[in-house]
């Protein structure tokens, strides 16, 4: 069964900040709760409660509210009235359509001293004989019964024939309880039914499954599914046309057992959603030939452009601006490069060989993009265009020579070609003049020649 969660009530208690301890007012209608508990201990300090169109059997746990002050428990399966002498603050109760019988389980609201409306209708203690009159004048304090107003006239006149109307009351009560005893052993014995027709139903599956037909199966696994798949819906159509349509009394265990039944459907349903969800092949990337394919699963925009300049392919790939890096996973190949977006691939064949080890990638710091650069497998080395001499004395009347005179030059490798500066002796070197105990530069020794007088320089020693 269902009960109250501390979940459930918190994610009620939204208009609260989600705080259960000082909740003053909490809807829990339309919930499936069967059991009513932890309220008492979690929100003492409620007024409000909203509990109507549920399939509560029992007014229980909530006598601890001291401050509650309206309670709804319409549409449930409450049978009696109790367990409300707590609520010292109690003004409005409402338990409309539900299955009380025993209207003499009212006299526990006269320790209710602040109940001023009460709502019964829908309930079978209505139709007893006298059932107004009963209720007005056992609760002197009601001023509104099932949305009437209660006239001080009305009050004694139920006083004057309050006796007689108490007996008719009493004898409606027996007969009634009686009548709720028989429903109730012929609802367990139909529930009994139901159980030993599920088991023999489960058997024969079983027994239907042996080798033989599971052999078949595997022979005719197509048309065997969808002739069992037309079985179980004819069978389905079957069972919910005889359920709906076998007449059954209004009680709590019918209720209940329609809740139950259309909950089962609800679940044999979604399991064969499930059971029909194939997942999706991977996506083929790579044929088994060894072909590459083009494929772009996270539909993303993107450029290749072809830096000749720099001898390099560059891939613009319009990932998302906001989207984070570390769901970008990107793998570059000498043919293809393939980027996984949150798991999706985006893969792309190159028109020329790369070198994967030089690659880099990097994001855009305007566009978010993500930017790959590709070095190409094949270096071309591009010159400065020379303009030949010939070009200067020819004649304008040719622009044929002059063009086939411009065609690129390979460059030259002689190192006295280059006219850039040796960046390396930009700096001047200073003498190092330290006089520490340990020289890192040994001392640059002048020779004096001018020392000795009589120095003679042969230039043939």
């Amino acid at each position: 069964f269902l009960s109250v969660t501390e979940d459930l009530v918190r994610r009620r208690a939204e208009h609260n900040d989600c705080e259960i301890f000082s909740l003053e007012e909490i809807s829990l209608h339309q919930q499936e709760i069967e059991k009513l508990e932890y309220l008492d201990k979690w929100c003492r300090d409620l007024k409000i409660l909203y509990l109507q169109n549920n399939l509560i059997p029992k007014i229980e746990n909530v006598g601890k509210l001291k401050k509650l002050e309206y309670l709804n428990v319409a549409l449930n399966n409450i049978e009696r009235i109790e367990n409300l002498e707590g609520c010292e603050e109690l003004k409005k109760l409402d338990l409309t359509a539900n299955f009380i019988g025993e209207l003499s389980s009212i006299e526990t609201l006269k320790y209710n001293i602040h109940l001023n409306e009460l709502f019964l209708v829908g309930n079978p203690c209505t139709e007893f004989e006298g059932y107004r009159q009963y209720v007005v004048a056992t609760l002197h304090q009601l001023k509104c019964l099932d949305s009437k107003e209660i006239e001080r006239s009305e009050r004694i006149q139920a006083l004057q024939n309050y006796p007689e109307v108490k007996q008719k009351i009493r004898e409606q009560e027996r007969a009634y309880l009686l009548k709720r005893a028989r429903e109730q052993e012929e609802a367990q014995k139909r529930l009994q039914e139901r159980k030993d027709k599920k088991e023999k139903q489960r058997k024969s599956k079983l027994g239907f499954d042996s080798p033989d037909s599971l052999q078949n199966k595997e022979n005719h696994q197509a048309e065997g599914d969808r002739e069992q798949e037309t079985w179980r819906t004819a069978e389905d159509d079957e069972d919910d046309r005889r359920f709906w349509e076998e007449p059954t009394p209004y009680t709590p265990e019918t209720r209940l057992e329609t809740h139950r039944y259309i909950e089962e459907k609800r679940r044999a349903k979604d399991n064969i959603r499930e059971s029909k969800k194939r997942e999706k092949p991977p996506r083929t990337l790579v044929t088994a030939e060894g072909k590459v394919l083009n494929v772009n699963v996270p539909k993303l925009n993107f450029s290749l452009k072809d830096d000749e300049e720099n001898n390099q392919i560059i891939l613009d790939l319009a990932v998302y601006r906001h989207l984070d890096t570390s769901l970008l996973d990107v793998d570059v190949q000498p043919t293809y490069i393939r980027v996984l977006v949150k798991g999706k691939p985006f893969q792309l064949v190159l028109p020329e060989e790369v070198k994967p080890d030089s690659s880099s990638a990097k994001r855009s710091q305007t566009t978010g993009h993500l930017v790959v650069s590709m070095p190409k497998a094949k270096e071309i080395i591009l010159a400065k265009q020379k303009v030949s001499t010939s070009v200067k004395h020819s004649d304008c009347n040719t622009p044929q020579k002059n063009a086939r005179s411009a065609q690129v030059e390979k460059l030259e490798v002689d190192p006295s070609k280059y006219s850039f500066p040796d960046v390396t002796k930009i700096v001047q070197e200073k003498e190092r003049i330290g006089q520490g105990p340990i020289r890192l530069q040994p001392e640059k020794i002048t020779e004096t020649k001018k020392s000795y007088a009589d120095f003679e320089n042969n230039e043939d020693v």
